[in-house]
């Protein structure tokens, strides 16, 4: 198959530029539209959590020689894949990986929750006392390099395009802030939503103090994911105006720290998992 060439310097400038776009608006809607009251100091968590994925950013330009769609250019000049073995138009392979990549995400977030040593590092995306577009992108590095090992490996298998790779990253940057973002969307506009994509309202409960709620709505992008597999939960317990946010064990301002939240994976645990 033949997909059509991507600059890099351009696929980054695109998705620069959506990032800075998709902040700003859910940033705009949560000032107007707020679902609850926020507990921490926002501005220092805003900047905490910018630095983190700045911090992120740069680690993945200088630790790693290419990224994802480099990895998906070389995949498909040397016919890699299992999508390399079909001859299939552009969009349906193109639709298709963005799917399973989405399910790869998934995959992966499941598995961060249920193996102690990826819970270590993934805690402190949970440890954020309040959850808002920012905290879309809180991220240790350690796990974001993971994860684009992760994505490497699928991609290969896959034999996904650099079209459908660079689709996804950008469809997953923006909807990580989307449903992260604290948000008031209209009950039956969410209920349309989720039909099909992960809404702040679904996202919000997988951030709850409880176990059980944490251990739900594992999705990212489709909602699909955890209608099929048992973990999808629609409303927390106690409301979403009621509802605690983060971890039991970490009830304080803490997490608005740069440093204590990239130290937090090499902390004594808190909580076995």
């Amino acid at each position: 198959m033949d997909q059509t060439a991507i600059d890099s310097g351009t696929e980054q400038a695109v998705r620069l530029a959506l990032f800075i776009g998709t902040l700003a608006l859910m940033g705009a809607l949560e000032f107007v539209l707020p679902r609850r009251r926020l507990e921490a100091p926002k501005a220092r968590r805003w900047v905490t959590n910018i630095a983190i994925v700045a911090l992120d950013n740069a680690m993945l330009r200088f630790g790693f020689p290419i990224l994802a769609v480099g990895v998906a250019v070389i995949a498909e000049a040397r016919g890699w894949g299992l999508l390399g073995l079909a001859d299939w138009p552009v969009w349906l392979e193109t639709l298709i990986a963005i799917a399973v990549l989405d399910f790869a995400i998934w995959l992966q977030h499941v598995a961060a929750h249920k193996i102690p040593i990826l819970w270590r590092v993934h805690q402190m995306h949970h440890a954020d006392r309040d959850i808002d577009v920012t905290t879309g992108f809180r991220f240790h590095p350690v796990e974001i390099a993971l994860s684009m090992l992760w994505k490497f490996a699928v991609i290969v298998a896959l034999g996904a395009g650099p079209l459908a790779v660079v689709i996804f990253e950008i469809i997953l940057s923006a909807l990580a802030m989307f449903n992260h973002a604290n948000v008031a969307i209209p009950v039956p506009v969410d209920r349309l939503l989720r039909l099909v994509v992960v809404t702040p309202d679904m996202h919000r409960v997988h951030h709850s103090v409880i176990r059980r709620e944490t251990d739900s709505n594992y999705g990212f992008n489709l909602s699909v994911w955890d209608r099929l597999f048992g973990t999808y939960r629609p409303q927390p317990e106690a409301g979403h105006t009621g509802m605690e946010i983060g971890l039991p064990q970490y009830r304080g301002f803490e997490s608005a720290r740069l440093d204590w939240s990239l130290l937090l994976p090499f902390r004594r645990r808190g909580d076995d998992r």
